[in-house]
């Protein structure tokens, strides 16, 4: 039996996604590109650590890799890029990639600063490309459900919302010495302020008051180390929430999502990793996820499915898919929960409430 020629001509002309940076997350977000994003190819890894790039392509079939992002940034084949480097570099890398003509998407936070992000949304802006940031609970189905629910009014107005992040640990955290300075507010309570303002889309945060102190690791407190912090929102419809976060959950990842309105309630997110439960002499148990990405594989991915799928759109000239409700978080976004974070910090360091600035009305939600 002889093979059946496929014309490539029928075939649609894959998005070439070029990867920055290629660690924990970036070694994720790439191995995704090339087995479980349709109709995207890994086309390029780049890393100062090159050993590391060359790691990563070879084990996803990638033949370029460069220790410097500006070759990807220059390659006419490569359509968006993927920027999963250091929190430091991303403002710079963003303005980088808009300027060259590449599509972008950026890991959480896009910027430390309001001043650096605003400069690089406006290169995104005049350069006309598709930003999109990496807040990955939008693409979770449980927190999805819970959106389609208050979209639709089921829950009524929101009046009182909860989301909180507790990263696994051991009850120490071995290298706390090397987390850099509010790490909590900046690369992990961002997650839960962005699932807060979507859940509560139409309102703008206009006061958070920050309580964060080093519960896990004491000895470390008079070093700036925080691993435990709780942060109260005021939103601009009345609603009150509260968000929490904790380095070091023994029974596992934890991310829950939960909003009370004037009609009901809404919960996503549980501890366990399945609603399996175990009933033994030893009690009840269940299996509990440990890793981000176990929580979250599947929510990884489509975040980058509707990346390329809007960058596909653009580049072919057709409407990308929509759906019931906002989904892709792009620089309004971005700017709004690293508003809040920032203000986070000034709470902290001043023990009292702080006011959030508002986002820039030159800032385009879907851009």
């Amino acid at each position: 039996m002889a093979y059946i020629e496929q014309h490539s001509s029928s075939l649609p002309t894959p998005v070439r996604l070029g990867l920055i940076g290629s660690g924990w997350m970036g070694a994720f977000h790439g191995e995704s590109i090339a087995r479980r994003v349709p109709g995207a190819v890994l086309a390029a890894v780049a890393d100062p650590n090159v050993d590391s790039a060359a790691s990563v392509a070879a084990q996803l079939g990638t033949a370029k890799v460069t220790a410097d992002a500006a070759d990807i940034m220059a390659d006419p084949d490569i359509d968006a890029v993927i920027i999963a480097s250091p929190a430091r570099f991303h403002a710079s890398l963003i303005a980088q990639a808009a300027a060259a003509g590449k599509h972008v998407f950026c890991e959480k936070p896009a910027a430390q600063s309001l001043e650096e992000l605003d400069a690089a949304v406006l290169t995104v802006e005049t350069a006309g490309v598709h930003f999109q940031i990496g807040f990955n609970r939008r693409y979770a189905t449980d927190f999805q459900a819970a959106k389609k629910d208050l979209a639709e009014g089921i829950v009524g107005e929101p009046q009182l919302l909860r989301s909180l992040t507790r990263d696994p640990g051991t009850g120490s955290i071995g290298h706390a010495a090397r987390i850099p300075a509010w790490t909590i507010f900046l690369e992990t309570l961002i997650h839960d302020f962005d699932t807060l303002n979507w859940f509560n889309e139409g309102a703008e945060p206009v006061e958070v008051y920050a309580v964060a102190d080093a519960l896990v690791e004491p000895s470390l407190r008079d070093q700036g180390f925080l691993d435990t912090a709780v942060v109260t929102i005021r939103y601009s419809n009345g609603a009150l929430a509260v968000a929490e976060a904790n380095f070091s959950a023994l029974y596992g990842y934890d991310v829950r999502g939960e909003v009370f309105g004037s009609k009901g309630m809404v919960q996503a997110g549980r501890p366990t990793e399945t609603a399996a439960l175990r009933y033994t002499a030893e009690g009840l148990s269940a299996e509990t996820p440990r890793l981000n990405v176990e929580l979250f594989r599947d929510a990884y991915t489509d975040e980058l499915v509707d990346f390329a799928a809007a960058v596909r759109a653009r580049r072919d000239g057709t409407q990308p898919p929509s759906g019931a409700f906002t989904l892709t978080p792009g620089a309004a976004d971005a700017r709004r929960a690293l508003a809040m974070a920032l203000a986070c910090i000034e709470s902290v360091q001043q023990g009292g409430p702080v006011e959030v600035p508002t986002v820039s009305g030159n800032s385009k939600a879907g851009v």
